[in-house]
């Protein structure tokens, strides 16, 4: 049987790759149509969820889809918006990709900070919010906080940003990418779930949402200091 870190990691390298030579590599006039779709799909992904729990005709069922449609347009407008902003020291792709890595590199150092110091550590991590998700550790926190600043300071050369700016967008993007992570874990409990797999694209990552929470809230409070 295949080890699910293991399992997890090699997905998470591969869709990875595959995502940074697209954004590398395509026009940013397929930009909008990219990510309006993915929007769609994680709204209908929410939507599915919740009809789980609620009924989506009912006053409760309404207003929770329509803040799930704010947050979600809100969330991927902001990503579209970084392409395309303009007086960006860098090309919009590289914008882009600036900012999806600094969020996204926060989940990979949480990860294997968070599993190396649960092993090294005499009686485990301490836990940040165990009831809403048990593998969220504060050592985890700082790994995250650590790999993304480490990422934006790589990245100085291309943003033109100072030492300061790099470190602070990296925390800020690692401390908010965490929230977002959060917000997602804490609706699947109460749906009663684990993954959101209603549109499950990659093996041994979840569904469209798990593998968008942290990217909901990140680029919005990024975009004003890039």
């Amino acid at each position: 049987m295949i080890n699910p870190v293991l399992k997890r990691t090699v997905t998470g390298l591969a869709v990875g790759m595959a995502v940074l030579l697209a954004i590398l590599f395509a026009p940013l006039s397929v930009f909008p149509g990219v990510i309006e779709l993915l929007a769609l799909l994680a709204f209908a992904e929410y939507a599915m969820l919740l009809r789980q729990k609620v009924r989506l005709t009912s006053l409760n069922g309404l207003l929770m889809l329509a803040l799930g449609l704010v947050v979600v347009l809100g969330g991927f407008g902001a990503l579209l918006a970084v392409a395309f902003k303009n007086g960006a020291p860098m090309s919009g792709n590289l914008m882009f990709l600036y900012v999806i890595m600094i969020i996204k590199f926060s989940d990979v150092g949480g990860f294997a900070f968070g599993l190396t110091s649960a092993k090294l550590m005499k009686g485990g991590n301490h836990k940040m919010c165990p009831t809403i998700s048990p593998g969220k550790s504060w050592e985890g926190m700082a790994g995250s906080i650590f790999a993304s600043c480490l990422v934006s300071c790589c990245w100085m050369h291309g943003t033109g940003y100072s030492l300061v700016k790099s470190l602070a967008l990296g925390a800020t993007a690692a401390i908010v990418g965490t929230f977002g992570d959060l917000v997602e874990s804490k609706f699947k409990r109460w749906i009663g779930v684990k993954d959101s797999t209603a549109f499950k694209f990659t093996n041994g990552m979840g569904g469209l949402l798990d593998m968008f929470d942290s990217l909901v809230f990140a680029p919005a409070v990024l975009y004003p200091f890039l």
